[in-house]
Formats: C-alpha cells, structure tokens, sequence
C-alpha cells in the first residue's frame, strides 16, 4: 500500500476508513481498497465525503481527471442553494485528493483545480443571485441605458491560479459605471451591488449543517473593512492614484476578474497596470517588502509560528515575495515578467536572466515542496492550517502519504528546501548592506552639511578642488528639493550621497565625475525610484560613477533621462548586443498606432536606451568603432521605419491612400554609410512613384505630388517632436535635388532624372553612401538600379579629379577645426572627409569598368571593394582600414566625451592614421 503501511496505527486507521466507505453502500473490489487505504492515510475529510456520498468512488475509480458538473441552482428554491453548492465544492475536493494521493498528478494540476472549483462555485453562485436581484430590483444601467454588472475580482492565489486545498479566496467588488436599478424598487448602482456582494459572500461563507463552501475574505478592498463593499471604476481608479499603497501592488499582481462581467474587469485590471508596474526599474519595491516581511517576523514571533511553512522563515511566502518583488522592479520594463502565476513567474525571470538557472530551479522545487506539504496539512481534515503537526499519528501520517518512511526524512527535506528558500530571500533585501566599505567619512562629511562640514575632508578624500566642490555641496544640501523631501527619500538620500562620494574620490578623475553626478543627484531628488535604484544596487551605483567618469555625454544624458540608470543593472548589458533585426523588434514593438504621442515617447525611450547601451559597450571595448557606428545607423533605420508607419497612418486617415502609390527614404552620408555617431543628424532625401493623374482615396482627396511631400513633412516633424524622452533625430534635407531651393519630395522620374542629367559631381559622390533606409522594397530596388546606373557612367578623369579636389579644398576651408596643436579629425588633412572623398572619387572613376564598386556604401566594405579592383595594394588597403578604425574610435571618443571631434597632433597613434591618409589622397587633393 504505502512505504509506512506496515505501521498498526496507520494501518488500522485504513482498515477502518475501508469499511466505513463499504457500510455507506460502495463495493470495494482489492485494488479499490488499496486506493481508499491511501485515501484514508492523507485525508479524513476526503473519507467523509465518500461515505456521505457513496457513489462518488464510482465516479473516481471511472474518470478523476475530469471535473465534476457544477450545481444548477433553481430560482424557485434558493433555501437549496447553500446545500448544492457545499456538496458539490465537497465532492470536487474530494476528487482533488484522489488526483493528488491516489494518482500522483503534479502539485500544480491540484492548485490549478482547487482554482478553477473556486472560480465555478462564484460565477454558479453569483448568476443566482443576478437573477434573484434583477426580479426583486431590476437591472443597474448607466445613465445612457448600459447594463451593470457585478465584477468579481479574485486577488492572491486565486488570482493566480495557485489557492491552497482549503484556503480562504481574497475577493474585490466593483463596477463599471455608476447609476439605478430600473425595478420597481430602484436601489442605486452601490447598494445594489453591495447587496449583491454580501449575498454572495454569506451564500459560500456561511456555516450550515453541510458546512460551507469557500471562506471569503473582503478586506483587502480599498479602505480595508472601513471600505465600501463594492466601488465603481472611476472610485477604484481615484483610490490607488491617491491612496494606494506598496502591500495593495503586491496583492493585485495576480488579481484577475473570476465572476460578473469579466471584460469589464479585464478593462480595469489594465487601467491599474501603471500602480502595480512602474515604467522604470522600481527598486522602492523593496522598502514595502521590507515592511511586509517586519510585520510577518514580529507575527511569527508572537505567535510562534516557527513551523508555519506559509509564514515562517523559508516558506511559501518568501518565496511569493521574492518572485513578486522582482516581477514589480522589472515588469514595467518588460512585459513578459508580467506573470500572475509564481512558477511562469520564475521562468520567466530566469529566462531573462534576472536570476541564475539554478537559483530559479532551487525555488521551483523548494515551491512545489512547499505546496505539496501544504495541501496535505489541509487535505487531512479540510482545514486552513499551515502549521507542522505535533501529534505523533498525524506526523506519520503525513510523511506516509508523502512517500516518506518516517516524519524525520520529511523534516530533513523541508529543512533544507526552508534554507535555500531563506537565504535567497535575504539575499534581496541584503544587497545595499553589500555596499562596500570606505564612505563612513565621507557619510560624516554629509551628515554635517551646509553649515558645519569642511572642506578639508573633500581634500583628504582625494578632491582636487575642495573649496569649489564643498560649495556645490553645501548649495545641493541647502536646496528645496533636499529640504522638501520625505523622510523615506531623505534615509536614502543619506545613504546614497556619502557612497557616491566615496566612489568619485576612487575614481580617475575624482571633480571631474563630482561635477558630473550633482546634475543627475538635483534629477533623482525628483525621482524616488532612482535613489531607491542606487540605495539598493550597490552595483548600479558603481558603475554610474564608473561611467560618469569616462563620458560626460552619457553624464549628460542619465541627467536629462534618469530612465537610463535602468540599462546600468540591466542584464543584457554585457551580453550580446542586439542586431539590425533585433533593434527593429524593439523599436516596432513600442508602436502604439491609435497614440502617436505615446509611440513616439516610447520609440525615444528605446533609442536612448539602445544608444546607451552601445556607448557603454564602446567604452568597455566590447564592440570597436565600427560596430558602434553601424548599430546606430541600425537603430536609425529602424526609428526612421517605425515613425513612416506613424506618418502614414496619420495621413492616411485623413486623405485615403494613393492607389499604386510607393514611398522611400534615402539616407545619404554616415547614415547611408552606416557610420552614424552619437548625436548625429539625419541626411535624409525622399522619393515617391506614383500612375499619371491618380488622387488619394479618402475623404479630402489629393493629388500624388501633395499626398506625398505632406507624408514627408510629417515624417521630419514627427521625428523632430520633443518627447519626455528627447526628439528622435534633427534631420537635414539639403541633399535633395536642388537642395533648399528644391521640392521636398522628388518623384522617381524627376530624381532619375535630376542624376543623370543635372548633378553635380558632388552629387553623384553622395549617392555613393546613399542607401533606402525605409520605405517600399519595390522602389528600394528601382532606387538602387538608378544608383548604380548613375555610378557606372563613364567620366572625364580630369575633371572629375578637379572637381573632387575642388570641393574639397572648399569643404576644408569652411569646416576645418585644426590649429597648431590640435587636428580635426574629420575635416581636418589625412581626415575621415579625406578618405571618403578619395573612395567617392574612385567609384566615380572605375565603377563603369569595375561592378563591385558599384555596391558598398560603407568606409571598410569600400576599401575592400577598391582593393580588388586594384586601385591600390594589400599593404595599403591595410594601412587605410587601420587608420579608418582609429580615427573613428577616437572621433567617437570624443563624442561621448563631449569635446570637439580633434586629437593633439602629438597622439602618435592619431598622427600615424592621419599620414597614412595624407599619402594615399595627396595625387588626388594635394593643396596649392
């Protein structure tokens, strides 16, 4: 029968149960006793029911996996309905325990029923009593006629799919709109359906001689029991934009709508989204689990609830509240985090990479432990217990039943799932007491400003500039938005100021990244998660002050956008980077096409996020220069795409669509070369083809040419739209046909034409880096035959040698920043311009007899393309590429370091990339 059967108690408590079953009138064949034997050893109740309800073994034996049919509750004899309903939540419990002990099904398969039986008996229970109210009141309608109902909402583990064998169910009431019943008795919206939730609640709580149903607990609706029992939308909404608090976040993670008008509550539930899950990294999460965690441990305390396996140390709780807090700091962020049930929950966190493999596995199974243990606490006699058995019979035969030979095995086992469940719970809120030591004088420094705090202690700390520094300081200490703020923000403020004090003076350039972290500090005072972010991630901040130590861009930008700290702890941040494919996901999938304002905010928050990122692998020497520049030539593309989409759909809201109609946008210069920097503009130039004569479909018509420069003009206004997150990107559009003087827009036909028979030859040098960078696939490629057509025709060598030198000499003579001491990098002699001019001029020259000139747009694709074609040698085309990638690394350094794109003439490196240039363009742009 079982590894304990050979225990006389147990096996006489057994033979006993067998023949109760048999004296209530079921025929028990050998194998049916054994089931019963192992039915009686984990659960009383379950013997209980089979011996009230004999032919329920018959149906058990048949078919357990298949729920039994609900009650069908008469509206003429509602004195019945508490009897059929307490049967039947008896009988499909009973069938549970059969599932779990019986037949061994997953921990999960008994949650997810004891959830779905609580489910069935409030929607049965509640379309009762609609019927009943809508005869005795009529039916709530809103003030245009709309029928009200009832909305249900299952909080906790009811909420996700996981309630416990004999747990209470966590319920909310609510409505969507307030109004009057239209019966002879009116009530008004919240009477009638507080009534209408206290019927329900009494018709499952309240103990008859059948005992009850489900216990209901009401309280964590808003207000607590001081609350109405029932609130409309617009209450609920009003309350937890104004009252809600960090345990209510937790609660209504896994809410969800279980009875009433479900899509309704579905609306709801995604209204409230933005109080349980913050848009940013919600690190201040932790302060109200700290909270809740206090209360329980002075709970458990007082109660001696050592051996409480829900509330006790290492129990089920801990481990919803770690899974829980994670979900809450991240889910904001990423949806997919958004889970209502724990286990989806863990892999979902895992698979992120917000905990290690074998951290979520550890819990899984320390969870399903847990759980299991739990359900058979409360299966023996459908009690609400959480507590370890002290009766020796009982101890036996819960580890029996459990598989285990002796309750000391099972002891050992639940010890050691508690320790691993422990130690990973305070390893989340122990991570700031990780902060490392060495800021204690500087917490002394600011404990004593404004007023009484030297500058000599900024000087022994390593600052160069005491007196400068100590008067930033004491300004920030004595500002309003230190004074004013709450006694929570000004602890972690306290906290939080001394380590980055502390961590400036380690770094290489201690005022340098003090200077650079006030601006951001005088931010963060606005912006609590923030502090919390750093007062909790040790991590987060050391490598702010690490990253404000190597660009003063990115200072710049974590101060104007404090939504970047969250790339510092993000765990994709060391990992791989994202490719052209990923970086239009990630832009695609913040399009909300029915908001463009709150697309065009969401585009620019993954813009800067994503370019963060890049800078940060850039200085990290994860990526080169190269690879940095084409990722953001990537994500420009990708932004360009996303807001076309934008603009379309806007104009084609309002004008129709041009039958036959196509659209492209052509990216000239680093953009169409894939060597865009941080902070670049856009050259951008656009073409449409449409028939002769055709108008737009909608309602105000237009003709092609008007259709299509208002879809450009849209498109550079919609990307130049400052958001919360920034604008997207300046855009410049001289480079068109004619430049200012020409139309935005040039058809296919006149911009062919234009190429071939009125460019410049500066022109046709652009459209060597030009590319479509979105639009329609068809015109790309009608572009990308013109291109290639333009580039093959034949040239005069001279000419085109002089006008190539010309232009240079004059771009030179109006751009070049170089002086004695310092050179331009990129129009400076031997520069960037240098070598993109001296590659434009050796298309122009061989692309009519050599094709593979004819495609790259990009600097090292174009040495190599040059290289075969023997323009010049292999030495050489290593020498180029060398001095391409040097001079672009260090013209992006000084990008992120907010100086001027020049290097000091005596930067070995730079001076040898720069004479490497200068000899390979000297016969084409050697200066008078």
């Amino acid at each position: 029968m079982t590894p304990c059967s050979d225990d006389p108690v147990i096996a006489e408590l057994a033979a006993r149960a067998c023949a109760r079953v048999q004296a209530a009138g079921a025929v028990l064949e050998p194998a049916q006793q054994d089931a019963v034997q192992r039915l009686a050893i984990a659960s009383d109740f379950a013997i209980d029911v089979l011996t009230r309800q004999p032919t329920l073994l018959a149906t058990l034996q048949a078919d357990a996996a298949t729920p039994l049919s609900p009650p069908l509750l008469a509206p003429d004899t509602p004195g019945d309905w508490a009897r059929q309903l307490r049967r039947y939540r008896q009988a499909e419990s009973a069938r549970l325990v059969w599932r779990d002990v019986v037949e061994g099904v997953d921990v999960e398969e008994i949650l997810a029923g004891s959830s779905a039986l609580a489910d069935t008996c409030l929607q049965v229970a509640l379309n009762a009593l609609e019927a009943d109210f809508a005869r005795r009141f009529g039916i709530v309608r809103a003030s245009d006629g709309t029928p009200q109902r009832l909305v249900v909402f299952g909080l906790g583990k009811l909420g996700g799919r996981e309630l416990n064998f004999s747990s209470d169910v966590d319920l909310v009431y609510a409505y969507a709109q307030e109004g009057e019943s239209d019966g002879a008795r009116a009530l008004h919206a919240q009477d009638y359906f507080a009534r209408l939730g206290q019927q329900l609640a009494k018709l499952l709580d309240e103990v008859t001689a059948d005992g009850f149903c489900h216990r209901v607990d009401l309280r964590l609706r808003p207000f607590g029991s001081a609350g109405r029992v029932a609130l409309s939308f617009a209450a609920m909404e009003a309350y937890f934009q104004r009252e809600g608090r960090d345990w209510e976040r937790y609660a209504w993670q896994k809410a969800r709508p279980v009875a009433g008008d479900l899509d309704a509550g579905a609306r709801l539930l995604e209204t409230l989204r933005p109080f349980v899950y913050r848009r940013y990294l919600d690190y201040g999460a932790l302060d109200g689990l700290r909270a809740m965690k206090a209360m329980i441990a002075a709970e458990v305390a007082r109660k001696e609830l050592a051996d409480d396996i829900k509330r006790g140390p290492g129990g089920i709780r801990e481990i919803e509240f770690l899974v829980q807090a994670l979900q809450l700091i991240r889910g904001g962020r990423e949806p997919a985090l958004c889970r209502r049930g724990l286990l989806p929950a863990l892999q979902a966190l895992a698979e992120a990479g917000h905990l290690p493999v074998a951290t979520a596995a550890g819990l899984v199974e320390a969870y399903r432990f847990l759980r299991r243990l739990e359900n058979r606490l409360q299966m023996l006699a459908d009690a609400q217990t959480h507590a370890l058995p002290t009766d020796p019979v009982v101890c036996a035969r819960i580890a029996c039943g459990l598989g285990y030979p002796d309750w000391a095995a099972l002891r050992d086992a639940l010890d050691r799932h508690r320790a691993r469940v422990s130690e990973e719970f305070d390893a989340l809120l122990a991570a700031r007491r990780a902060r490392a030591g060495g800021d204690s004088g500087m917490a002394d420094y600011w404990r004593a400003l404004p007023d009484h705090a030297q500058p000599a202690m900024l000087a022994d700390a390593g600052f160069a500039e005491p007196e400068a520094l100590h008067g930033l300081l004491r300004d920030f200490a004595r500002s309003p938005g230190v004074r004013e703020l709450s006694d929570a923000a000004r602890a972690r403020l306290d906290r939080v100021l001394p380590a980055l004090l502390a961590r400036a003076a380690a770094t290489s350039a201690p005022d340098l990244v003090l200077r650079r972290v006030l601006p951001l500090l005088q931010t963060l005072l606005r912006r609590a998660s923030y502090l919390a972010l750093l007062d909790e991630q040790p991590a987060a901040l050391s490598r702010l002050m690490d990253t404000l130590a190597r660009s003063a861009l990115l200072g710049e930008r974590l101060a104007a956008y404090p939504l970047l700290l969250d790339e510092l702890l993000d765990v994709r941040i060391g990992g791989a980077l994202p490719d052209a494919a990923a970086i239009r996901a990630q832009c695609q999938a913040a399009l909300r096409m029915d908001d463009v304002e709150a697309s065009l905010d969401a585009l620019n928050e993954v813009r800067q996020a994503l370019s963060f990122r890049f800078a940060l692998a850039l200085l990290d020497a994860r990526i080169d220069a190269g690879d940095c520049a084409r990722r953001l030539a990537w994500l420009a593309d990708a932004v360009v795409t996303c807001t076309l989409q934008l603009a379309e759909a806007g104009l084609r809201e309002a004008h129709g669509r041009i039958p036959g109609g196509r659209f492209a946008v052509l990216g000239y210069g680093t953009l169409g070369g894939e060597e865009l920097g941080f902070g670049s503009d856009l050259d951008l130039v656009f073409l449409y083809d449409a028939p002769d004569d055709v108008v737009s479909d909608g309602p105000r018509p237009l003709d092609a040419p008007r259709w299509y420069a208002r879809l450009g003009q849209k498109l550079v206004a919609l990307l130049g739209v400052r958001t919360g997150a920034g604008r997207l990107f300046d855009v410049d559009m001289r480079l068109r046909p004619d430049g200012a003087k020409g139309l935005l827009v040039s058809s296919l036909a006149s911009f062919s034409d234009y190429q071939r028979q009125r460019a410049w030859t500066w022109e046709h040098q652009a459209l060597v880096r030009a590319r479509v960078v979105a639009g329609d696939a068809g015109l790309a490629q009608a572009f990308e035959t013109l291109r290639a057509d333009v580039l093959a025709q034949p040239r005069d060598q001279q000419r085109l040698a002089a006008d190539v030198a010309a232009m240079r000499r004059r771009m030179r003579a109006e751009l070049d920043r170089s002086d004695a001491h310092m050179v331009d990098l990129k129009q400076g002699e031997g520069g960037l311009v240098d070598l993109e001019f001296l590659l434009q001029y050796l298309v122009l020259r061989d692309a009519h007899t050599q094709p593979g000139l004819r495609t790259p747009r990009n600097t090292a694709d174009l040495l190599a393309a040059a290289h075969a074609a023997g323009c010049f040698d292999a030495d050489t085309h290593a020498a180029l590429r060398a001095a391409h990638a040097t001079l672009l690394q260090a013209g992006l350094r000084c990008t992120l370091d907010r100086r001027p794109r020049r290097a000091p003439r005596s930067d070995a490196q730079v001076a040898q990339a720069l004479a490497v240039i200068r000899a390979a363009t000297a016969p084409l742009l050697a200066t008078d």
